[in-house]
């Protein structure tokens, strides 16, 4: 990718380093670790002193850094099928070896394990797996999934869950739940969101000032243990008003921004640079993807969902569900028809993740609806989030530069 963004682009690689050396020299000093998914309430957790690692974010880390497929092959060695998800074989493979092959050389040991269902049943299967193996308690959050508005009983289903967690970690620590530091935290991932959307605007003009390739490479620390913290919130003030500083100075990641397309799927971490400049060359960017834009959202709208100021674990109840494979096939529908018109879409990329089934199901039926309602061009090309095996490039610049051409065409 061109040299834009210098300065968040450092600080990023700053925080992400300090995060993974830090948790292995607390853990060292015999701190209490949680393994937990993305998608757990990190700021909740910030009511104890723990450590929370996350898996997930630790295996794309290591499909960016092209060790991917090496940690993929050790579990499978160990009898894992190639049909897994490439995050759970990359984690796996990499506890296994004891941490060796992994940039950050692993993840400290962990004390707690917590899941949830709300995105991926594997997630659960996954966890299951650490839990027999290191022998420690294993909690699942239980996310209802989210056909319409989020309803009443269901927040108050996850609220009471909340609370037998917060019971769970008391007993295991000997520590105290601190309310007001989880108000903290909550008040600093608003303030950070409200940044990163003002980033994410910048992809309404013309040219963008953004890429979807440059969402997922800064969406990382929120998906962390850094979710909640100042830090978070600095870096999307920087990225945000450094955006803007060098749109105000003529200089886009796409100059001759002719097409714009949208992503939909998880980011594809082995080819972020390779995969924007191939597209670049064709003066084509893709300024949005359904996966960055879930971050602060809820099911009825694409726009930032600000906090109240009022009970920070009913807000974190109300935006339990905003993981995109929580949808069901019409909020969906809704959302990708409000990102097309919203941000000027000449074209649709559905990436069939052959890791991430629950994500791919159902775009069948969203690209043929988008297709027949808006009259827009769309793909289907075939990828993995994590396992380079499974990617074809050719394949995928054919299909790509075909919809370009129709795109092409139908201006003419």
């Amino acid at each position: 990718m061109k040299d834009l963004k210098t300065r968040s682009k450092q600080n990023l690689g700053r925080i992400m380093t300090k995060y993974y050396e830090g948790n292995h020299l607390r853990a060292a000093e015999g701190g209490f670790v949680i393994w937990t998914s993305i998608i757990i309430p990190i700021e909740l957790l910030q009511g104890f002193d723990v450590i929370v690692c996350t898996p997930e974010s630790h295996a794309a880390m290591c499909a960016a850094r092209k060790v991917g497929p090496m940690q993929c092959e050790k579990a499978e060695q160990a009898g894992f099928s190639m049909d897994l998800c490439s995050y759970a074989r990359i984690d796996l493979g990499t506890v296994l070896d004891e941490g060796r092959g992994s940039p950050s050389l692993g993840l400290p040991k962990p004390d707690l394990l917590i899941s949830h269902n709300a995105n991926c049943s594997l997630l659960v299967k996954w966890f299951d797996v650490y839990r027999r193996w290191f022998g420690v308690p294993h909690f699942i959050l239980d996310v209802p999934f989210c056909y319409q508005t989020q309803q009443e009983k269901d927040r108050r289903y996850l609220l009471d869950q909340f609370q037998d967690l917060i019971r769970l970690i008391e007993s295991l620590t000997g520590q105290k739940f601190d309310y007001d530091q989880v108000r903290e935290a909550v008040g600093n991932s608003n303030e950070a969101l409200k940044h990163w959307t003002r980033f994410l605007q910048l992809a309404g003009r013309h040219p963008a000032g953004i890429t979807a390739f440059d969402t997922f490479a800064h969406m990382v620390p929120p998906l962390t243990w850094m979710r909640g913290t100042p830090e978070v919130t600095e870096h999307f003030k920087l990225l945000a008003e450094e955006t803007q500083m060098d749109m105000e100075a003529g200089r886009f990641p796409v100059p001759n921004e002719k097409y714009r397309l949208l992503w939909d799927s998880i980011a594809p971490w082995h080819q972020l640079r390779t995969m924007f400049n191939r597209l670049a060359e064709l003066d084509a960017n893709i300024v949005w993807s359904s996966y960055a834009s879930s971050l602060g959202r809820i099911e009825n709208s694409i726009d930032f969902y600000e906090w109240d100021g009022k009970d920070p674990l009913q807000y974190l109840a109300r935006i339990q569900n905003n993981a995109w494979c929580a949808y069901g096939l019409e909020l969906r529908y809704k959302s990708l028809k409000e990102m097309i018109e919203r941000y000027d879409i000449h074209g649709l990329v559905f990436a069939s993740n052959r890791s991430c089934k629950v994500y791919s199901i159902m775009q069948m039926d969203l690209q043929r609806r988008l297709i027949r309602n808006l009259g827009l061009p769309a793909v289907m090309v075939d990828v993995d989030h994590a396992d380079v095996r499974k990617y074809n490039e050719a394949n995928f610049l054919l299909k790509v530069e075909t919809m370009l051409e129709i795109i092409k065409a139908d201006r003419g």
